[in-house]
């Protein structure tokens, strides 16, 4: 099948997050937890799957309150943030599962061999240009930006796109599309809610 059928086909996204949402780096805090920077613009591509009806999920390795924080800010729902996950493929079904949707319909982004299982049975098995070499193999597609600077809006505005449903409207209200604590934070600071 050709890629460009295959992004026709999605109705979920599911992403890693080390060297995907991030370019893999991570900072060690005296607290123990591990800081993680994120891309504005891959974030606003998951932010906009969310906010036209797609089912998003993060399966990591990590774990980190700042990325229960950062899933949350983007809509991504508690239920569909997998964290200390090694083996990523039950993770996945599951998710599949609880959506009602077939593997073959949901795109899976990972960068390196604990995500390959998950991504053999994604309909849509997309990685960073800087993946290591047995996740490229495995994929079907290779994005032509690295993990943490554009990947994740890579994927995600070519499936939206491909489906007509890339549309912002900056006229809706935050409170709308927001968890209640940023739409408390907007309204504070005197943003439309």
């Amino acid at each position: 099948m050709r890629t460009e059928n295959m992004f026709k086909n999605i109705k979920a996204f599911v992403f890693d997050v080390d060297g995907v949402f991030t370019d893999g780096s991570v900072l060690a805090m005296p607290d123990g937890d591990l800081l993680r920077t994120f891309n504005a613009k891959d974030c606003f591509a998951v932010r906009m799957a969310v906010d036209n009806g797609y089912p998003v999920a993060i399966i990591t390795g990590g774990c980190s309150q700042s990325i229960i924080q950062r899933a949350i800010s983007l809509g991504v729902e508690a239920k569909n943030l997998y964290q200390l996950s090694r083996d990523k493929r039950p993770d996945f079904m599951r998710f599949c599962t609880d959506h009602g949707l077939q593997p073959s319909e949901v795109v899976f982004v990972g960068d390196d061999v604990p995500d390959i299982p998950a991504l053999r049975e994604a309909g849509l098995a997309v990685c960073p240009s800087d993946a290591v070499a047995d996740v490229k193999e495995a994929c079907n597609y290779i994005s032509p930006f690295p993990g943490g600077r554009g990947c994740i809006r890579d994927i995600v505005e070519k499936v939206l796109k491909m489906q007509g449903r890339w549309h912002f409207d900056p006229t809706e209200p935050i409170s709308a599309k927001y968890p209640d604590h940023i739409a408390e934070l907007a309204n504070k600071t005197g943003r439309n809610v």
